[in-house]
């Protein structure tokens, strides 16, 4: 790609933000603020048509369906310089087990491993590949940040974060003791074994309590509901963000889990 346009102007990026289906249905408000990061980065954001990553299917080992699903989402954003997704778990979706799906169609499975190369979780594109080493962002409190499993052992997900929060003005980040132990969603798994998860976000739920934080974040959205749900449930005051939110400034409407405020 070109680095001048015209008159010597820089191109912008064309990146396609894999929205995933629960920012979609659930919490809209980190699609808009990952298109605002990723716009003050630079970049012209697209978003193309799209459906769900694939996982649920993959994971339940229908890979006939998760491969038409692959094949719809790479032809959409094959027009794009780079995919970037506000979710660990999609990302590693995309990245990861997209070209598996494809090992036996040499022609498919060059497409993937290009569609592959070009995709990024959101917080680690703005600083692995743009260079963002701060945001223009202010948070007044003390949050805990909780690594996903995806995004952490997938994608190697854990400083980015950490650097861009320590950023924000206001913000003071504490170290939760079992940051990078599951918090029992697991997508289908806190679904089929119900009584396991809910023990495993338990011990996640004494773990944010411990850390006297009065925010939890982290980068998936499927990871914060649940995490949300059992804080709530338990009458704790910790508030749950994404930290896409909590980057780009726009941390000022209800929290996770919590009713939008009506007119």
């Amino acid at each position: 790609m070109s680095n001048e346009q015209g008159a010597g102007r820089p191109v912008k990026p064309r990146v396609g933000l894999f929205v995933t289906c629960l920012v979609d249905l659930m919490r809209p408000t980190v699609g808009f603020a990952a298109v605002k990061l990723l716009e003050d980065a630079g970049c012209k954001v697209v978003v193309p048509a799209q459906t769900c990553c694939g996982q649920p299917a993959y994971n339940s080992g229908d890979r006939t369906t998760a491969a038409d699903i692959a094949r719809q989402t790479i032809a959409a954003f094959e027009g794009c310089d780079y995919v970037v997704a506000p979710s660990g778990s999609c990302g590693g979706m995309l990245i990861r087990h997209y070209p598996e799906l494809f090992a036996g169609e040499p022609d498919m499975a060059i497409r993937a491993e290009r569609f592959a190369a070009k995709t990024h979780e959101l917080v680690s594109f703005l600083t692995d590949v743009l260079g963002v080493t701060r945001v223009a962002a202010r948070f007044e409190g003390t949050v805990a940040y909780h690594d996903s499993c995806s995004g952490l052992r997938e994608l190697e997900v854990k400083a980015q974060p950490r650097r861009l929060l320590k950023s924000v003005e206001g913000l003071t980040l504490v170290e939760l003791d079992e940051a990078e132990t599951c918090c029992g969603f697991g997508g289908m798994f806190a679904a089929k074994y119900g009584e396991l998860s809910n023990a495993i976000v338990a011990r996640k739920a004494d773990d944010v309590r411990k850390s006297a934080a009065g925010t939890l974040i982290a980068g998936d959205l499927g990871c914060l509901l649940n995490m949300a749900g059992k804080l709530q449930r338990e009458g704790s005051p910790v508030r749950v963000r994404h930290v896409a939110e909590v980057l780009a400034g726009m941390a000022d409407g209800p929290a996770i889990g919590e009713p939008e405020i009506k007119p």
